[in-house]
């Protein structure tokens, strides 16, 4: 089953269901094209069994990552509203500060819970390693584990997008 066969089949489907998801005709389109875009770049089993299932999967990914973006955004919303006016960054500077918030989100979402604990502990709130060990209950090893399992994914990342 091709790319093509299931985009005509089942997009009209996939579009309905992510109309009624999301409450809006324009954010359902884009996903549900979104959708298939993926299925053109990542390779799939041609032989799909239950290509509608197969498509849900890929669409709710896709919604529970634009539903981070807009809480993400209205949280920068919120916090560009309480900064003066003369110290604002301009337009092209709050993207770029935006964009590298949810590449950062997204980072963290893939860490495991602990893991993300023990860094963001570390990170924003300077926390000493043997404090985040007694608040995790595990040992200064371990968080020194969490820590650095945590800064490989950010290297990572930092250079999978060059």
């Amino acid at each position: 089953m091709n790319t093509e066969y299931l985009y005509v089949q089942h997009h009209s489907w996939l579009f309905s269901w992510l109309r009624r998801k999301l409450d809006c005709h324009a954010q359902a389109a884009d996903i549900a094209h979104d959708t298939f875009l993926k299925l053109l770049i990542k390779p799939y089993s041609k032989d799909l069994q239950e290509p509608r299932a197969f498509l849900l999967t890929i669409a709710r990914g896709l919604v529970v990552d634009h539903w981070r973006r807009e809480d993400l955004h209205h949280a920068w919303q919120e916090a560009m509203a309480g900064i003066p006016e003369d110290i604002t960054p301009s337009v092209e500077q709050q993207q770029i500060l935006l964009a590298t918030l949810q590449a950062i989100a997204r980072l963290l979402e893939t860490l495991k819970p602990r893991v993300r604990e023990a860094f963001l502990l570390a990170q924003l709130e300077d926390k000493p390693y043997a404090d985040i060990a007694r608040y995790l209950g595990v040992s200064i090893r371990t968080v020194e584990r969490y820590i650095a399992e945590a800064l490989y994914q950010c290297y990572q990342l930092r250079f999978s997008d060059e």
